[in-house]
């Protein structure tokens, strides 16, 4: 069993897109619990002038590159959600960066002998990175109503919204490998409950092993 007495816990927060993650994040952190979500440090890591940047626009060409010399994020994501083996490529160059720059923010928050802190990922299972995490929470929502948010804050009609759902690992699965599970189809009231209910019970925790 991990030696847990000189480092704080790390909780994996998981769910597909348009499930909440973020609100949940922010939930915590009113409680004093710090995050990094990789959703952000995947934007840092194809930054003008990173590496993976420059093997993209090798890759695609100029086209993906918008005049202030940012990635075009829709364009790359249209590309990959058609192509499974351009998403594969992409994440063969990304993955790999993204977790060893989610390691140094876990480090970091070690420093700051927070209770616990919190990893927020899309793809914490199919990256691997639920093996820098002690415990997993699933943040959990119909499919319907993923389709319905993703439409909405993503300005893309249902068919897009539906392939975007269905490009990421199924609710089944996610909700199987999950420790702990938060329904987020309720009101704004609900979702804070839950969360000081896993926020107390995170506090009180023995030592967990982290994952292999």
């Amino acid at each position: 069993m991990a030696d847990l007495t000189h480092r704080s816990p790390v909780i994996g927060v998981t769910g597909g897109i348009a499930s909440g993650k973020s609100t949940v994040a922010q939930a915590f952190s009113r409680l004093g619990i710090p995050w990094v979500d990789a959703d952000d440090v995947a934007r840092e890591i194809m930054a003008p002038g990173e590496p993976a940047l420059a093997e993209i626009r090798q890759r695609y060409g100029p086209r993906l590159i918008l005049e202030d010399g940012c990635l075009d994020r829709r364009a790359l994501r249209e590309i990959v959600f058609a192509d499974a083996d351009e998403r594969h490529w992409l994440e063969s160059i990304t993955h790999p960066r993204i977790r060893a720059r989610l390691s140094e923010w876990l480090e970091a928050f070690d420093k700051r002998e927070a209770p616990y802190a919190l990893l927020i990922s899309p793809l914490l299972f199919e990256s691997g990175q639920d093996a820098l995490v002690d415990r997993c929470l699933v943040i959990d929502v119909p499919e319907s109503v993923q389709v319905e948010r993703t439409a909405r804050r993503d300005d893309v009609d249902e068919a897009q919204a539906r392939a975007i759902v269905a490009a990421q690992m199924s609710r089944e699965e996610r909700l199987a490998r999950a420790d702990d599970i938060l329904r987020n189809d309720g009101n704004t009231d609900d979702l804070d409950a839950e969360v000081r209910r896993l926020d107390q019970a995170y506090r009180n925790m023995p030592g967990l092993p982290r994952r292999d």
